[in-house]
């Protein structure tokens, strides 16, 4: 599996303002929808297109078209978030949703509800997800996917733990993941430090 950082401009800035615990929930989404996007634009080098003949104004080119679907799956509900820019991002593409809860004395995550549009061997799936704590929501969700079909997976993270990312790479090496910033390690209840606090609960304001 290959972990990739960002090390854009751009994300750096918008993750301190997610950091910030001055954020309010307005410019918490404006920042979360800001880095979203620039992080799929990255991962979207992993698309492969087919070389298309295109008509300009002035006399016929060459042009190139993404080829084979792409699909969202944002991980409910913190990962809805990061949908809307993420499809922005790339027109055409479908979503598929997968939900899931942890629970909080055991930090287990249980899938509540899983709906996902047809997936192929040609599908490049995008897991939304913005914090990869313990790693088993990961886990759970790509067992989700690979189940019904898609072999092409890549983890999109506004933040990541060691102990998540050594988690999906014992279960799915394959899976690509990029993330933001790899954070120094989990607290004893599972929270990333030094982290942003509860992802969900600062974008819905609950």
């Amino acid at each position: 599996m290959t972990t990739e950082l960002s090390h854009h401009p751009l994300v750096q800035h918008y993750l301190t303002t997610i950091r910030d615990v001055a954020t309010e929930a307005p410019a918490f989404r404006r920042a979360c929808s800001g880095m979203t996007q620039v992080l799929v634009a990255e991962a979207a080098k992993l698309l492969e297109v087919d070389s298309v003949r295109v008509q300009t104004p002035l006399e016929e080119t060459e042009g190139a078209r993404i080829a084979g679907s792409v699909v969202f799956v944002p991980i409910l509900r913190a990962g809805l978030g990061m949908l809307d820019h993420a499809m922005a991002t790339i027109p055409g593409s479908s979503v598929g949703y997968i939900g899931l809860e942890r629970d909080e004395a055991t930090a287990v995550a249980s899938c509540y509800y899983a709906k996902m549009p047809v997936l192929d061997e040609a599908s490049q799936v995008y897991v939304l997800d913005p914090m990869l704590a313990t790693g088993g929501s990961a886990v759970q969700c790509v067992d989700q996917l690979k189940q019904r079909g898609a072999k092409k997976l890549c983890m999109i993270c506004i933040i990541a733990a060691p102990e998540g990312i050594a988690c999906l790479e014992a279960a799915h090496p394959d899976v690509k993941i990029l993330a933001g910033k790899v954070d120094r390690q989990l607290n004893e209840q599972k929270y990333i430090l030094p982290g942003l606090g509860d992802f969900g609960d600062r974008l819905f304001n609950t």
